[in-house]
């Protein structure tokens, strides 16, 4: 079962801080600087916490996993409020537009 988990992070040095934004591409959808929402499993979860692991450093670097509950059709929205442009995930946006 996926997972809404919610990744931000604050990487002390450009260059480790480029291969981290290259890693979550990979894994979620880019809503902020540098925050990721992404939708895992426990074992993509895993992998991704791994190749963090490979990339930061530990004592200057962090990377924060919120997690937000299960995928489930527009819950996700429900969850999350902000001021300003609203949050539509991109699953929901492919519906809408």
């Amino acid at each position: 079962m996926q997972h809404y988990v919610l990744v931000s992070y604050d990487i002390s040095d450009q260059k480790r801080w480029r291969k981290v934004f290259k890693l979550m591409k990979g894994y979620g959808e880019h809503v902020q600087y540098s925050v990721f929402i992404c939708q895992l499993t426990e074992l993509q979860k895993a992998k991704l916490q791994a190749s963090l692991e490979d990339i930061i450093h530990h004592k200057n670097d962090q990377v924060m996993f919120v997690h937000i509950g299960p995928v489930k059709d527009g819950q996700l929205s429900k969850k999350i409020s902000t001021i300003g442009k609203e949050f539509v995930p991109m699953d929901l946006k492919r519906l809408i537009f």
